[in-house]
């Protein structure tokens, strides 16, 4: 049967070349949730350094209940994405109160928990207890789509419940956990995105994409995403030695996360112009003797959907007026206490290294 003899080449090809990795090694589901929740949206060489901080700082489902917050995003900082943050804390809750703090080792049940989908749920129980689900993700598409010539777009309903058939169809019920292993990381170091070592890998002989000289075309997508520009300017206001934050609520993008003052436009704007706006005469009216330094302008910072175009100020003022009272001022020693972005907190570094290297 070609599908065993495919997760016999997956198999073998995988004790062979898997790569080392802390999750790897145990069967605790709380730890596979963290490891998976975290390579949702980051490559695993930058994401293993923040799993291993993440799970010392929280070893277990009773510890990540219990902490605020703020902790948990400022663990997460630099990981982007924060939502999955925030989910696995609500999720942590939610065990501590359904589940009397025991991960729940039920499909169904792991699907309950915020942030958790059919591929990370399948991935969960099948790593942690050997259950038949099959796992899906990106690099399982590509070594489906390739192996079989599929041109199923794989952004469609029909192509997800296509792809998911033949996961399940190739995984033998009782190696699911090192057969979904294997698949993963087969997609993720030999059946590469682009330019695969297709001469090596064990698959070539049953390849139908590598047959007719088109892998690289594999796996098709429907609709491609659509991005939009945003322009951000930010000031670094010092008043003495405290300065201004404000938490982000709302819908947009980082909730829960910390930034400075911001103005943003619907066009790049110079300097000239942004102070024709009126939300920075709001932000700058009646603040005493002021001064304007230029930190960093026009940082491209991209995200999913959307690319931020950023400029950075800084400015000292010596008054604090009615706006300057709505955000929340803090001692600027305190600054790493709180969660910023990425985009935030790399400014924060370069103005640091520069200050140092005076």
């Amino acid at each position: 049967m070609i599908n065993d003899e495919v997760s016999k080449a997956l198999q073998e090809w995988y004790r062979k070349n898997k790569r080392d990795l802390p999750w790897r090694l145990t069967k605790d589901a709380y730890l596979i949730w963290v490891s998976e929740i975290i390579l949702q949206q980051t490559q695993v060489a930058q994401g293993l350094d923040y799993y291993c901080r993440f799970v010392r700082r929280f070893p277990d489902i009773q510890r990540l209940a219990e902490a605020e917050e703020v902790e948990v995003l400022k663990y997460w900082q630099g990981l982007g994405y924060y939502s999955r943050a925030r989910y696995m804390h609500e999720s942590a809750k939610m065990i501590n109160e359904r589940f009397k703090g025991i991960f729940p080792d039920q499909y169904k049940d792991v699907l309950t928990l915020k942030g958790v989908g059919e591929y990370t749920a399948a991935a969960i129980v099948s790593l942690a207890h050997n259950q038949p689900y099959p796992v899906v993700d990106g690099n399982v598409y590509r070594v489906l789509a390739r192996l079989f010539a599929i041109d199923t777009p794989i952004d469609t309903e029909k192509g997800k419940k296509e792809f998911h058939a033949l996961a399940a169809a190739l995984m033998p019920p009782d190696q699911a956990h090192i057969h979904n292993q294997a698949i993963m990381e087969f997609g993720a170091l030999q059946c590469v995105p682009k330019n695969p070592d297709c001469t090596s890998c064990p698959l070539s002989c049953k390849c139908i994409g590598y047959a007719s000289g088109q892998h690289q075309q594999y796996p098709v997508k429907q609709n491609k995403t659509k991005t939009r520009d945003r322009y951000l300017h930010y000031f670094f206001i010092l008043n003495g030695l405290d300065t201004y934050v404000r938490c982000r609520t709302g819908k947009d993008i980082w909730k829960g996360l910390y930034e400075l003052p911001l103005i943003e436009t619907e066009t790049q704007m110079d300097f000239a112009d942004l102070k024709k706006e009126t939300t920075f005469r709001q932000l700058f009216d009646r603040t005493g003797q002021t001064e304007f330094f230029n930190g960093d302008g026009n940082i491209k910072h991209v995200l999913s959907h959307q690319i931020l175009h950023a400029t950075f100020y800084e400015v000292k003022i010596s008054v604090e007026n009615s706006t300057l009272k709505t955000y929340l001022k803090i001692p600027l020693s305190t600054i790493d206490d709180y969660p910023f972005p990425k985009l935030i907190s790399a400014f924060f570094e370069r103005r640091t290294n520069s200050i140092s290297n005076l």
